[in-house]
């Protein structure tokens, strides 16, 4: 039997199904692809529920990146590397609710039918990665705050959408900052239970 090293990290390589591969990378594609839809609504539209969720994107394309980049190591180097998205789940949430409270001082009326649009095309991305990923959800803590990132997108998506109605039908911005603040919390739910988790896999 060979003896433990850093590489190895002295815990055993669970095997990985192929398709669990390829969703990550597919949901990486998307992920990235709608960051960059959700960046250019969100500064044409004023909503800040649609920045959060750009950002949210970008920082989920990120993550799987990083869960592609560990998926062949040990338990430990994987619990390591949700350490660092459970984190960045949790920095999310913090950034979020700052700047919805920025956004809210200002002012700013966001234009509700982008915000449906962009929200309903942001809704068939996530429900996509969400069905690829499910059948992952109860793996380790790697695969738990994948689950947990495509499952918060999808519900902040319709939370976006149930905003772009409230301001259609007031006038006025505060459905925008009422989801954007319950994404925040969200993420930072999220993110601390994917801490939780990783720090029992690596005790």
């Amino acid at each position: 039997m060979p003896a433990c090293n850093c590489q190895t990290a002295c815990t055993p390589t669970t095997p990985i199904p192929p398709r669990y591969r390829k969703a990550l990378w597919a949901a990486l594609v998307i992920n990235a692809a709608m960051f960059a839809v959700e960046i250019i609504g969100g500064l044409q539209s004023g909503s800040v529920s649609l920045l959060a969720d750009a950002v949210d994107f970008a920082g989920d394309a990120a993550n799987y990146g990083i869960s592609l980049a560990v998926l062949a190591m040990g338990l430990t180097w994987r619990a390591r590397a949700a350490l660092l998205k459970g984190m960045t789940m949790a920095g999310f949430g913090v950034f979020v609710f700052a700047r919805t409270i920025w956004v809210a001082f200002s002012g700013v009326t966001p234009e509700p039918l982008t915000m449906g649009a962009i929200g309903l095309l942001a809704l068939l991305a996530n429900g996509l990665v969400a069905l690829m990923l499910y059948a992952f959800r109860d793996g380790d803590a790697n695969m738990r705050s994948v689950w947990l990132c495509s499952r918060n997108d999808a519900i902040g998506n319709v939370a976006v959408m149930l905003a772009a109605a409230g301001v259609f039908g007031t006038g006025m911005g505060w459905p925008d900052f009422i989801v954007a603040a319950i994404m925040a919390g969200l993420a930072l739910s999220s993110g601390l239970s994917v801490l939780r988790q990783a720090r029992q896999e690596l005790a």
